[in-house]
């Protein structure tokens, strides 16, 4: 399982996913910048920073 936590790119933000596969946290991630962030654009730098930040849950366990 892999997770991401909206506040390692916006400061503050407590939102989290976590899904089996990278492209679905993308996606899920771009989907919450837009709607409670208010980004009308995502660029494939801010794709790339939050590819970055992906974590692997296992990992911690």
């Amino acid at each position: 399982m892999r997770t991401f936590q909206c506040g390692t790119l916006v400061p503050g933000c407590e939102w989290e996913t976590s899904a089996e596969d990278d492209a679905e946290i993308v996606r899920r991630t771009v989907e919450h910048l837009r709607s409670a962030h208010g980004e009308t654009i995502v660029r494939e730098s801010m794709v790339d920073n939050i590819k970055k930040r992906i974590k692997d849950s296992r990992a911690a366990a």
